[in-house]
């Protein structure tokens, strides 16, 4: 099977088939590889043999195919195999094997017959790329990834909606400036009213959408622990637990399972019956001592906000079902909701495990109306608490380079303040508390911008629209219409990418829009203060103090673009990253074709490339070994919270696309920022053409324990 690029875009954009992709980086010090950075090493090594060695094995199995064919020829049915059916990508190797009954009944030879049925057996796979130890690790995907593919789903869903918010603002923006001539017309008899509409819940749009379209991972209401969401696990909107079925409701802090419920194995449970409660501090009666929770019931208060209740409750729907839990036992899930800025819903809201409610009462509230009370204890043998009464703990987030040399606990782990030397707005500091004595980063040359090969010439910019300020309509924005008559980004959040597409157009230097155009958001520079840190198996690592939104752009991947086929020393260098958008459009060496856009034939020279060269091997790649960014030190996962965008902007030759890295989910602080490298397994030949082997410390639940 063709070796893939280490840097796969194609790999490593998640799709609802392909999911991610993987690769490694051998991190290298002082121009020596370092063997203790399994997950991170990045390959390079006989890319271009591989794919040579795949290209002679697809030859060698059509000409033994041809040779028997021959033998076989005189009789009744002639097997014929052609080049063409070898593709995996139309020829299946389940289709070939399905022929090997008709081979079987030819007058010929049958030991002629079951040669030549082990042959295209033996042929289909090489086509799939199945034969012997390459054949897939296909697993089921874990809980956990269920409920990750759910909230990426539910992330998509929600940035369509506030893309439609943001057109629908536009457009009222120009309708208030006719409003203002109209009104100067009629002598001001004309109201506001006439052009401002209601406002809209982009989230809650985005769960509606998912429940018409049976995307709810757990629609079903369930009692006890939800498959995937772990303690502590964090939600960053009432809507997601919605769309993973954890609870039930966006607004109602009780949810419950009915009357419709009373079958099965709840055929002999009392309903209502609590599942879920949330506090989120709403009644001014709740006392939360973390482990003894005292819970007031729901109804009676004002929903102005000041928490102050202004009539009795009453014991039905979710005050009944609290009650129920008492008499029968049943232990319900607890989430605390605390204040977060840098959550889209304000807040963020975090699974504490499981109560069980041990008594309930009613009495007279603080405000002297009837409010019902629940005590509830948490169950024994889990986890710690990662929440309490007031703060939310996110865990020690430094907020400069300086605090970091001035602490007690951190001053050892500085190993420089700033890895760019200034070169990015934002300090990039690294951190070593591995080595004794800590050593920083070196062997490299940092830049923040794109350096090019001597022989490397770049197309002429490209024309952009006519847009002036900022782009905001698709209709007549030039740039949009690449991108499908749409922008990829919304504005919140300081840009945020939609969904992952083969490739995002952006507006270039030709382009009359400012540079806080909404469509040229990758352009802008790193925005998270990122860290550089050692790590005891996979060498440096990366990591954010800063929470990144799903759909954010994080870095872009930076070193200096070469010609694939002059790479010299290919085998030792571990920081090549191959500019394969095309491959992957097109479903070349083995990749997963993805569904294309309605702007591929916008792209320039998208005919003209010439299809008879071994487009399986990109031309054109990335080698941050000498000189690079930040990105250079990004890990490996085989669960990853980052993916890869193919991205035009100055020019639109897709061979030469900029490669950018996104948010896959909301990140919170200090988690170690990773993406999928691309490898399959025994994809990787030594310079003897042995297949080499490594081992990944990702740490992933559904990691494949290879890196290839």
């Amino acid at each position: 099977m063709v070796v893939q690029s280490p840097h796969s875009l194609q790999s490593s954009v998640p799709t609802p088939n392909n999911g991610t992709k993987r690769v490694q980086i051998l991190v290298k010090e002082n121009g020596s590889a370092v063997t203790d950075n399994v997950a991170g090493q990045r390959r390079a090594s006989a890319r271009l043999q591989a794919a040579k060695q795949k290209a002679e094995m697809e030859l060698l199995a059509k000409r033994k195919l041809e040779l028997l064919n021959e033998d076989v020829g005189r009789s009744t049915k002639k097997v014929n195999v052609d080049a063409e059916k070898l593709k995996p990508k139309l020829q299946p190797a389940q289709t070939v094997i399905q022929q090997l009954p008709e081979i079987s009944s030819l007058p010929a030879d049958p030991k002629i017959n079951k040669k030549v049925a082990k042959m295209v057996e033996r042929a289909a796979k090489i086509a799939e790329g199945l034969d012997g130890t390459n054949a897939p690790n296909v697993a089921e995907k874990s809980a956990h990834m269920k409920v990750k593919e759910t909230i990426r789903l539910f992330n998509k869903h929600y940035l369509h909606f506030v893309q439609e918010e943001e057109k629908r603002c536009g457009a009222a923006k120009v309708d208030k400036k006719a409003l203002k001539a109209k009104k100067k017309a009629n002598r001001g008899s004309v109201s506001e009213a006439d052009v401002k509409a209601k406002a809209k819940r982009p989230d809650l749009k985005a769960i509606s959408k998912m429940m018409e379209r049976n995307e709810v991972l757990y629609p079903e209401k369930r009692i006890g622990s939800i498959p995937g969401i772990d303690v502590g696990h964090r939600f960053y909107s009432r809507a997601e637990m919605v769309a993973v079925g954890f609870h039930s409701h966006w607004l109602n802090g009780i949810d419950y399972m009915g009357q419709s419920y009373k079958k099965g194995e709840y055929e002999h449970y009392i309903f209502p019956l609590a599942v879920a409660i949330v506090l989120s501090g709403m009644y001014e009666d709740d006392l939360d001592n973390a482990e003894d929770v005292v819970y007031t019931g729901q109804g009676g208060h004002d929903l102005t906000g000041n928490k102050r209740q202004i009539r009795d409750q009453v014991l039905e729907r979710g005050n009944l079902a609290l009650k129920n839990c008492v008499d029968l036992g049943v232990t319900v899930r607890v989430v605390r909701g605390h204040e977060c800025a840098n959550s889209y819903s304000g807040k963020v809201y975090t699974y504490d495990g499981l109560y069980k409610v041990v008594h309930y009462w009613a009495e007279k509230g603080i405000s002297g109306f009837t409010v019902f009370k629940y005590r509830l204890r948490r169950l024994e043998g889990q986890p710690t608490l990662t929440t309490s009464q007031v703060h939310f703990t996110y865990g020690r987030v430094p907020q400069c380079p300086s605090e970091i040399r001035g602490s007690n606990v951190y001053w050892l782990r500085l190993v420089c303040e700033d890895i760019s030397g200034g070169q990015e707005v934002v300090p990039i500091p690294a951190t070593n508390l591995v080595d004794d004595p800590p050593v920083a980063p070196t062997g490299y040359q940092y830049s923040k911008s794109m350096k090019f090969a001597r022989n490397i010439k770049l197309p002429a910019n490209a024309a952009g629209c006519d847009c002036k300020g900022l782009c905001w309509d698709p209709k007549t924005c030039a740039c949009a219409r690449l991108n499908g008559s749409d922008f990829p980004y919304v504005h919140r959040d300081g840009g945020r990418l939609i969904e992952a597409k083969h490739v995002v157009f952006e507006c270039g230097p030709k382009c009359g829009c400012d540079p806080s155009c909404v469509n040229r958001t990758s352009q802008r520079g790193l925005k998270y203060r990122l860290e550089v840190f050692r790590t005891p198996k996979k060498g440096w690592a990366v990591r954010s103090w800063d929470f990144i939104p799903a759909g954010a752009p994080v870095c872009e991947y930076i070193g200096v673009l070469t010609r694939t086929e002059e790479l010299d020393n290919v085998s030792e260098n571990n920081y090549i990253f191959d500019i394969d958008c095309l491959q992957t459009m097109r479903g070349l060496g083995g990749r997963e074709r993805r569904q294309l856009d309605a702007s591929l034939p916008m792209i320039q020279n998208m005919d003209k490339i010439d299809e008879q060269r071994s487009d399986s091997v990109p031309e054109f790649c990335i080698d941050a070994a000498s000189i690079g960014n930040v990105a250079r030190f990004i890990n490996h996962s085989c669960e990853p919270n980052l993916f890869i965008q193919c991205v035009l902007s100055a020019h639109q030759d897709i061979k030469l696309a900029r490669v950018m890295l996104f948010a896959a989910d909301s990140i919170p602080p200090l988690q170690e920022l990773t993406y999928d490298y691309g490898y399959a397994l025994d994809s990787v030949h030594g310079p003897d053409g042995k297949v080499k082997k490594m081992a990944c410390y990702c740490g992933a639940e559904g990691c494949r324990k290879r890196l290839f």
